[in-house]
């Protein structure tokens, strides 16, 4: 399990934790506007969005561990061209490569070795391990980054943009040369995962008959819907370093910092509520998520945290942040809840990603208008109050799932 959750973050340092940690910093080294930025992340969408389809069905027939170890591989070897601060037509086809290394060859494998680990009864735990382990991973890779990037950098109050690129330069590829070495060690040490009797699936005229069966289960469009308005919430995450830069006008070094504090709490959250959901009901912990996450949105929203409320900005991060990390640790252990087969769990993932994920494509260059469009605060409360009605679609949508479920086992 070890290896898997250090995995199930490495693989997505270089493209999302890096630029969520130093966003001030990225913009300003690679030149690039909120708007551009988000381009890229829409790149990356666009290919993750064909990804999912085909990716789920692939970890289905292959063996997890080999596929995963390869994706790690493939991505580290993008951080090389990373380092080299690229323009942003390198940088579209860079992001490109990494929606297909991180999803088609990864996302599935992890998660149904993950739902093969947690067994009937332990799904919560299961996931919750993984994703608290995961915001660990992450949080452990911001202190690094923030430990590197800081020793190299000449002078925090007037760093010039080429200093912040010489310094930046390591932090990629101490990065790059980190998952690298865990892609080695999954390949070497990750036991299989499949037992004989889930290891059905081999012909690919029943990769198509699950797709038909899968696609009629309620429970299934009742997700998608889900983890679209989850994921939109911890799109938003994204923006909280750029919020204490914007706003509270903390420099690059202290902005990181927020970003990568943040990412501490993730572990706590996931355990948790992966506890709690084993002892209660997905659902209800998914409910609770949202409407934390509703809260943390509407106090930002509302334009009263500024240059002199710090305490109050670190409890909206913390009330958003609780909400945001409990629905992101449960979406995929309600797969249990929802009385969908093991042997077709990479499948019925890569359908419901296939929505599900699609924030990938349209967040960025959303948030990236807003922000650019209305500079300072104002464009980060527009940010907010989006995400606030995603929030309240992704409570009903919650809401409807839990009934689903409850006359599915009724029956």
């Amino acid at each position: 399990m070890l290896l898997l959750i250090l995995a199930g973050e490495a693989v997505f340092i270089l493209p999302f934790v890096l630029p969520r940690i130093f966003r001030p910093t990225v913009l300003e080294v690679f030149q690039l506007s909120n708007v551009e930025l988000g381009a890229l992340f829409s790149t990356y969408g666009v290919v993750a969005f064909f990804s999912y389809l085909f990716g789920g069905s692939i970890a289905d027939k292959y063996q997890p561990k080999y596929l995963i170890s390869v994706a790690l591989l493939l991505t580290a070897a993008g951080g090389l061209v990373l380092a080299t601060i690229p323009d942003f037509w390198t940088l579209q086809w860079l992001y490109g490569y990494w929606g297909f290394t991180t999803i088609f060859l990864f996302w599935a494998a992890m998660l149904k070795a993950t739902r093969v680990t947690g067994g009937k009864n332990r799904q919560g735990l299961a996931f919750g391990l993984l994703d608290g382990g995961r915001g660990l991973v992450a949080a452990g890779f911001g202190s690094l980054g923030i430990f590197v990037f800081t020793f190299f950098v000449v002078d925090r109050v007037a760093t010039s943009v080429e200093n912040q690129a010489d310094s930046f330069q390591y932090v990629v590829l101490t990065f790059s040369a980190v998952i690298a070495v865990i892609g080695v060690l999954v390949a070497i040490f990750l036991k299989s995962t499949a037992r004989a009797e889930e290891v059905q699936v081999t012909k690919w005229k029943e990769l198509i008959t699950n797709f038909k069966t899968v696609i009629k289960i309620k429970a299934v469009w009742l997700l998608m819907i889900i983890i679209l308005c989850a994921y939109v919430g911890y799109k938003i995450t994204d923006v909280f370093s750029l919020y204490a830069n914007d706003v509270l006008k903390y420099d690059e070094v202290e902005s990181a910092k927020v970003g990568t504090y943040l990412l501490y709490i993730r572990p706590f959250v996931g355990v948790g509520v992966g506890l709690l959901a084993d002892k209660t009901k997905t659902s209800l912990m998914m409910i609770i998520g949202f409407l934390l996450s509703l809260l943390g949105c509407a106090l930002f929203a509302s334009g009263i945290i500024d240059e002199g409320l710090g305490t109050l900005f670190i409890i909206s991060i913390l009330v958003t942040a609780t909400g945001v990390y409990a629905f992101r640790t449960l979406y995929f252990a309600a797969l249990q809840e929802g009385h969908i087969p093991l042997i077709m769990t990479g499948t019925a993932i890569g359908l419901i990603s296939l929505v599900g994920y699609t924030p990938d494509i349209f967040m960025g260059p959303l948030i990236g208008y807003f922000l650019d469009g209305w500079p300072g605060e104002l464009g980060h409360q527009y940010v907010f109050i989006m995400c606030g009605a995603f929030m309240i679609i992704g409570a009903i949508a919650s809401i409807g799932f839990w009934n689903v479920t409850q006359n599915t086992r009724l029956q």
